[in-house]
């Protein structure tokens, strides 16, 4: 009974360890391994064990720089996949020096006696960004550069897109190069610029024409003498508009006929161009304004054939040249209020001065008359700067005659012609930039406000083409714009 009892006991001790190795391997699985190589017979071709693979990490260095890693077990070899980019130095069992030589991307692993893996390291070799990182901060707090293989990226914010086109200057002074530079800064509140364009021009043109014309035709028997004087005006290639004349002619019995004709003529003419042209556009970003027309110019005769080779219907060619008001303009706003403008405009005109005319049904063509301004130039918003400025004055006087007569005081009138041209014109570009902001549309007024068309009583009785209603302030009077640029006309 005792020796009974005691292997019972003993029995019992046993499933109870059984019990406990079974629990303690399903509680902790990582110690099955180590109870497997415990097993394993000396000599076996089974690889030890001790530990799950080590995690890679991400290591980015400069070029020439070195960054110290210190490794938890002794390294017995080193694996590096392209020592061209990178290389590691071991000088102690456990510490390991990774130098960058070269832009580009590698990996280095770390193993110990038993051939198990230590620790793994993603190496990313970059530019050295330190100095340019340096003076980004100095100058720019709120701009970071990063490097992605041979080139840089900036990102942040800044308050105008002149900033931002600094910042990339400077970046690509530093790396070297515009194409290594890839720029993301985000603006913020980009303003919105106003330019309004004031062209304005006073043209005076005075021409004066007088002249004597004699024809006379005298009878000596049987001959016939006829003289005929006529002096035409060529200080502006012929006469403008038909001259005011008369003429008187004396026939006596006897004695030659002499005709006389009197040609004079004096024109005065004022023309004055006011254009202007407005137009909004973010800072930064270009706009353009066009308001004219397109007239067609004759160009050819385009003619079909026919299969018996006959030529067939003819068809007119023409090209269309444009005619208007256009405005391009690109601000940047340098500072508060500060703005930098990129500015072309120009107002264009049909004239009939040196105009064409040709061609079997006398097509005319007429010509372009342009005025045409483009600068880049830095002014404040709200202020004024006269962009472009012209003050032109053209005289020409002639006086045709006959030779050696017309050159008789007073008595030499009547042999001769003479007349005077003069143009005057001055123009001047006026631009102003505005930093604006969007408002209300009831802030707004239109062209046609306080406008509405006359009724039929009205039109009829009193002639009127149009009634003005609302708001009186709304109205301006018609007249009470009084402008300061242009001629003081004698």
């Amino acid at each position: 009974m005792k020796c009974g009892g005691i292997q019972l006991a003993m029995w019992s001790l046993l499933r109870a360890l059984s019990f406990t190795a079974v629990a303690a391997l399903t509680l902790n699985p990582a110690l099955a391994p180590v109870v497997a190589a415990e097993a394993t017979p000396t000599g076996s071709q089974t690889p030890l064990v001790t530990g799950s693979v080590a995690k890679t990490r991400f290591l980015a260095l400069g070029i020439g720089k070195s960054s110290i890693i210190d490794l938890p077990r002794d390294v017995k070899d080193v694996l590096v996949a392209d020592p061209k980019i990178a290389n590691a130095v071991i000088r102690s069992p456990q510490r390991a020096y990774i130098i960058g030589s070269a832009v580009g991307q590698t990996n280095v692993v770390f193993f110990d006696a038993d051939g198990q893996q230590i620790a793994a390291y993603d190496i990313a070799v970059k530019r050295d960004l330190n100095g340019v990182r340096a003076a980004l901060k100095q100058s720019m707090p709120g701009i970071q550069i990063e490097g992605v293989g041979d080139s840089v990226i900036l990102t942040g914010s800044v308050s105008s897109p002149i900033e931002a086109q600094s910042a990339g200057d400077l970046a690509a002074r530093l790396v070297g190069g515009v194409d290594k530079v890839v720029n993301s800064i985000v603006v913020r509140g980009r303003d919105q610029v106003m330019l309004k364009v004031t062209v304005a021009e006073v043209r005076r043109d005075i021409v004066k024409q007088m002249g004597v014309d004699l024809s006379a035709s005298m009878n000596y028997g049987t001959a016939v003498v006829n003289f005929n004087n006529v002096n035409p005006f060529t200080a502006n290639s012929g006469t403008l508009v038909p001259g005011n004349g008369f003429s008187a002619s004396s026939i006596t019995k006897g004695l030659p006929t002499v005709t006389a004709t009197l040609r004079a003529m004096e024109s005065a003419g004022v023309v004055r161009t006011l254009a202007e042209p407005n137009l909004t556009a973010i800072s930064g970003e270009s706009a353009t304004f066009i308001s004219g027309g397109e007239f067609p110019i004759p160009t050819g005769v385009t003619c079909q054939t026919t299969t018996s080779g006959a030529i067939g219907q003819c068809v007119q060619t023409v090209t269309y040249k444009k005619f208007g008001i256009s405005l391009n303009f690109t601000p940047v706003v340098l500072t508060e209020g500060r703005i930098s403008l990129r500015v072309m405009t120009e107002v264009s005109e049909v004239s009939t001065e040196n105009s064409l005319t040709g061609g079997s049904g006398g097509t005319t063509i007429p010509s372009i008359k342009t005025r045409r301004a483009e600068t880049t130039l830095e002014i404040p918003s709200g202020g004024s700067m006269a962009m472009a400025g012209l003050i032109q004055e053209q005289t020409k006087q002639a006086v045709n005659g006959m030779p050696g007569v017309d050159a008789i005081p007073i008595f030499g009138a009547l042999f001769r012609s003479q007349d005077y041209v003069n143009h005057e014109t001055e123009l001047m570009v006026l631009v102003t930039p505005y930093v604006v902001r969007a408002v209300a549309q009831k802030e707004l007024s239109r062209p046609d406000d306080g406008f509405a068309p006359a009724t039929d009583s009205q039109s009829t009785l009193l002639a009127q083409m149009s009634r003005i209603y609302g708001i009186s302030s709304r109205v301006d009077p018609v007249g009470s714009y009084q402008a300061n640029f242009g001629f003081i006309i004698d």
